[in-house]
């Protein structure tokens, strides 16, 4: 999976786990702790993938093979072919 593409989800994933902290009621202390760690996990995660990212080499850049012109040469039109006209009839 492509670096920029698995930050996305991980950023979707924290953007959800938010959500669910928000949402989620006072009254239950360790549940909303565990999701505090999730989210800390999650935010661990979108670290090392940007550290992983930009760690890497550089490749050089491809160079663009130069094309040759060719000489554009129009096709050649076939004659259509008609039935016998009413010229032909006439003669």
């Amino acid at each position: 999976m492509k670096a920029t593409k698995a930050l996305k989800r991980l950023a979707h994933a924290e953007e959800l786990i938010s959500d669910v902290m928000e949402r989620y009621s006072e009254s239950a202390p360790d549940i909303r702790e565990r999701l505090r760690s999730a989210k800390a996990a999650v935010g661990l995660a979108k670290d090392a993938v940007k550290l992983q990212s930009s760690s890497k080499p550089k490749s050089a850049p491809k160079k663009v093979a130069t094309k040759k012109t060719a000489v554009k040469v129009p096709p050649v039109k076939a004659k259509k072919k008609h039935g016998r006209t009413q010229r032909d009839y006439e003669e």
